[in-house]
C-alpha cells in the first residue's frame, strides 16, 4: 500500500497540518485503517477509493474514525490531482458528512463544505477555567467555539487539557479578531487524543460563518496560530463554506501490509 504524507494549508514543508493519504482499490478492514492511523500518529490518516466518477473518503485519527476533516480532504485532493487525476480540475468526495467538491485553482485547492450553524450558548466558569482566559461568547455545533478578547489571548493560551475534555464539542476552538487577517484561532481536540490541531479546515466551517456575520462580509481570511501555523481563505455562501489553501508533498512510502 502506497502512502503519501502531505502538509496542508501551507506552501512549505514543516508548516500547516500534516496528513497521511492512502488511495486504494478497496477500503482495508477498519481495524487495519485505525492501526495505520495509530502508527502514523498524525491528527488524521485518510483513505480514498474511486467509484466511477467520485471518490469515497474516510478519515481516521489515532483514536477513531471521524465524520469530517478539512485538512485531510485538502491533502487527499492534492494527492489525487497530482498522482491519479492529473488532467482533472474538480474532484467529488462521498463522505460520512455528505458529498464534497474540491477544485484546483492555480496553487490553491478550493473545498466546498457544508457550513455549521453556530448556536449561541452561555459562557460557563468551566470554559474559562479550562482555558485560563476570559471568554466573551460561546457557540456550539459539532465543535465548541469560544471568542476571546484579543489575538494575544489566543496566541498565549495554555489550556488545561483535562478540563477541556469535559467541555461540549468534539473540538474546542478559540478565536479573536486579528490585526493582519480577519481572525485568528487555535483548535484543541483532547477527546480524540489530539492536544492541538495545527490547522483545522472542518472547524472553520463554524469559525468562518461566525466572523462572516460579525464583519458583514462573505470572504474571511483566517490564521490558525499553532506552532506550525496556517492560512485559510474562506467564503461563506449561505449553507456552504468554501475553504481554500495550498499543500506540499513531504514523503511517499510503501507500507509493508
Amino acid at each position: 500500500m502506497k502512502q503519501f504524507t502531505v502538509d496542508a494549508f501551507t506552501e512549505k514543508i514543516f508548516g500547516g497540518n500534516p496528513a497521511a493519504v492512502c488511495v486504494v482499490e478497496n477500503f482495508p478492514p477498519e481495524e487495519l485503517m485505525l492501526n495505520i492511523a495509530r502508527e502514523n500518529n498524525l491528527s488524521e490518516t485518510a483513505f480514498a477509493v474511486k467509484e466511477k466518477n467520485f471518490y469515497r473518503l474516510r478519515w481516521f485519527t489515532p483514536a477513531a474514525e471521524i465524520d469530517f476533516c478539512g485538512h485531510a480532504t485538502l491533502a487527499t485532493a492534492f494527492v489525487i490531482f497530482n498522482f491519479f487525476e492529473t488532467t482533472a480540475d474538480r474532484i467529488e468526495f462521498e463522505t460520512l458528512s455528505g458529498r464534497f467538491f474540491v477544485e484546483r485553482k492555480g496553487k490553491f485547492f478550493e473545498m466546498n463544505f457544508p457550513a455549521y450553524k453556530p448556536k449561541k450558548i452561555p459562557v460557563t466558569d468551566e470554559m474559562q477555567e479550562a482555558l485560563g482566559a476570559k471568554v466573551l461568547e460561546a457557540y456550539l455545533a459539532r465543535d465548541l467555539l469560544m471568542i476571546l478578547d484579543s489575538a494575544e489571548a489566543v496566541e498565549n493560551l495554555s489550556p488545561d487539557f483535562d478540563k477541556l475534555k469535559n467541555l461540549d464539542g468534539l473540538t474546542q476552538a478559540v478565536s479573536a479578531v486579528d490585526k493582519n487577517f480577519d481572525c485568528v484561532s487555535r483548535v484543541f481536540a483532547p477527546k480524540i487524543k489530539i492536544a492541538e490541531d495545527p490547522v483545522t479546515g472542518s472547524t472553520h466551517c463554524l469559525i468562518a460563518p461566525y466572523w462572516s456575520e460579525h464583519f458583514g462580509k462573505k470572504k474571511i481570511i483566517a490564521r490558525q496560530a499553532s506552532a506550525r501555523g496556517g492560512i485559510l481563505h474562506c467564503e461563506v455562501l449561505n449553507e456552504r463554506v468554501k475553504i481554500s489553501g495550498s499543500a506540499v508533498l513531504f514523503s511517499v512510502a510503501d507500507l509493508k501490509i
